[in-house]
């Protein structure tokens, strides 16, 4: 049987990212995912909440190989109003 966590996946892995410079691979997420909530993520879990923060417009996960992908927060871009520089 597995545990509950009160702390939604999807916040735990954006924490993770913001901790390391937005920026990591799927391995590494993996292993800091199993170090912060004490198990390791079924791939099926994983898949699904990256893939609701990628819908949520808030990471981009793209393929680096096969077996190897690239998660990163989507930083805010600043615009600027007409006749602003």
């Amino acid at each position: 049987m597995s545990t509950w966590n009160a702390i939604p996946l999807r916040t735990v892995i954006m924490s993770i990212l913001k901790k390391r410079h937005g920026v990591m691979l799927d391995d590494e997420l993996e292993r800091a995912l199993k170090k912060e909530i004490g198990r390791e993520a079924g791939e099926a879990e994983l898949n699904l909440a990256l893939m609701q923060l990628e819908i949520n417009g808030l990471i981009h996960v793209s393929q680096i190989t096969k077996t190897k992908r690239r998660v990163e927060i989507i930083t805010e871009a600043e615009f600027l109003a007409v006749d602003e520089d």
